[in-house]
């Protein structure tokens, strides 16, 4: 299954939201870490200048900022690489913008292997769970610029920090442009009977080639787009997996604490069934292109739908 290219880079149609809205709202503003040129925010503080703070190399002073820009009323986006704005900043998140119950949105480029040449230094996968274990944080992963688009205006309205994990190039396109969303809620993108499969991010596109796959061999799969890791929409996993008795998940990072442990938690509890996990196996990364990287840590559509055949032989039946 082969998948048009989005006809702008992700990042660009972030920045564009960003300043379409920054126009309604005068509260908008921006705080960087002297990545404007590699998250694209560049064409922001040349429209407001006044409502742009760059604090230089220092991502733990710029959450601090972002918190105070806050308290003062306004609603302030950071920017920098995913890695920087998990680890680095990881204190400051917790006590000056979650326990102070300040509005702040954090960006977070580049996430898991999407580094790809950048390297192992730079590849986040332990990102989503570093965040996901913050109380009140929201976590949102775009698949492509219309989800981006429509869920954007809902991160503005919803108070609390939100933490955006944005893959920085053109993506696959998946969603036209009518396509609605809600911030918190799955979208079904596959409609099947015999083992759902939960994506994110990159990995929904390799999601719908493991589909293609099982469908050849008459498998019937359910695949469903999770955007919002948290919260997670856990009356729509409930109900998919209470029909097939089995689930697969799909990441692009680590399986420990992301998606994957998200999912099992909630079936664990709610419906027991057998889970498989496809993402980055406990282990750093290392440098190379997006499409070797998927096969060395076995992310492709192939790993998911051979996951999804193995753990079918150990699906619940009510």
């Amino acid at each position: 299954m082969r998948f048009e290219k989005d006809s702008k880079e992700l990042k660009q149609t972030y920045v564009e939201l960003l300043i379409e809205y920054g126009k309604k709202d005068e509260r908008i503003c921006i705080v960087e870490a002297d990545l404007m040129r590699s998250a694209g925010t560049m064409p922001f503080s040349q429209v407001f200048p006044e409502r742009t703070f760059d604090v230089g190399i220092a991502e733990a002073n710029m959450m601090c900022v972002a918190a105070g820009l806050s308290y003062m009323g306004k609603i302030p986006f950071t920017q920098t690489f995913c890695v920087f704005a998990s680890r680095r900043c990881l204190d400051q998140i917790e006590q000056s913008v979650a326990y102070a119950k300040q509005n702040v949105k954090m960006c977070g480029t580049d996430p898991g292997i999407t580094t790809e040449l950048n390297g192992g230094t730079h590849q986040a996968m332990d990102d989503l769970g570093i965040m996901r274990g913050i109380p009140g944080m929201t976590i949102f992963e775009p698949v492509d610029g219309a989800q981006m688009r429509k869920v954007f205006p809902q991160i503005v309205e919803r108070y609390g920090p939100c933490y955006i994990r944005l893959f920085r190039q053109a993506p696959d396109r998946i969603f036209s442009d009518e396509t609605e969303f809600e911030l918190g809620k799955g979208v079904v993108l596959r409609e099947g009977k015999d083992v759902s499969i939960f994506a994110s991010g990159v990995e929904v596109s390799e999601a719908l080639r493991a589909w293609e796959v099982l469908k050849a061999e008459g498998i019937d799969a359910e695949v469903i787009n999770i955007h919002t890791l948290k919260p997670l929409d856990e009356e729509l996993v409930i109900k998919s997996v209470s029909k097939t008795g089995c689930a697969v998940t799909a990441e692009n990072g680590s399986i420990l604490n992301g998606l994957g442990s998200a999912v099992s938690e909630c079936l664990a509890e709610n419906a027991p069934a057998p889970v498989r996990r496809i993402g980055v196996r406990d282990r750093l990364g290392e440098i190379g292109h997006l499409d070797e990287l998927k096969k060395v840590m076995r992310m492709s559509g192939g790993d998911i739908a051979a996951a999804a055949k193995q753990v079918m032989e150990r699906r619940i039946r009510a």
